[in-house]
């Protein structure tokens, strides 16, 4: 990580990061399969049903709105992740980690193991677990504050340019 941030700050900012990328992968999943589910079947719980009401509101430009600011937070969130991740060990000092051989550590230090570990746990296995319990997720509180964010963060205007390849 960075200079002069602690490595329990780094931990628990690693598990955060993960957790938000997590939910909004399933978000995602989640929200395509809603789409798909009359209003009795897309649940009763308080939150299930605040966040298809926004989701759904108006002409229904929410749910592409929110797929450009949801892709918007998890790039940022891969940054910091993949900093976080990120080994700068030097090979040849007998200082590798697991005691590896120099080649495995320089492949190590590439960073692609933290890509692995990313995309595995941050955003594959929260895909599964939507797509089979979808309004699950949507009952969460965190969605719908999440849903929120990722709206306000193309409100905002920063990713404009998407609009024109979507």
């Amino acid at each position: 990580m960075w200079e002069g941030v602690p490595p329990a700050v780094s931990i628990i900012l690693f598990f955060v990061l993960m957790s938000v990328v997590g939910m909004l992968e399933g978000m995602q999943i989640a929200f395509f399969a809603v789409t798909k589910m009359t209003k009795d079947e897309q649940g009763d719980h308080y939150f299930a049903k605040k966040t298809c009401h926004l989701l759904f509101k108006g002409k229904g430009h929410n749910l592409p709105s929110f797929m450009i600011g949801r892709q918007l937070c998890v790039t940022l969130c891969f940054f910091i992740i993949a900093r976080v991740t990120t080994l700068n060990v030097e090979t040849g000092t007998g200082q590798n980690i697991f005691g590896v051989s120099d080649p495995i550590q320089n492949f190590f230090n590439t960073g692609l193991m933290g890509a692995f570990v990313t995309t595995i746990l941050g955003s594959i296995a929260w895909q599964l677990v939507a797509s089979a319990f979808p309004i699950a997720i949507l009952s969460n509180p965190l969605t719908f504050i999440l849903l929120w964010f990722c709206l306000l963060l193309e409100w905002t205007g920063i990713v404009a340019g998407a609009w024109v390849v979507a």
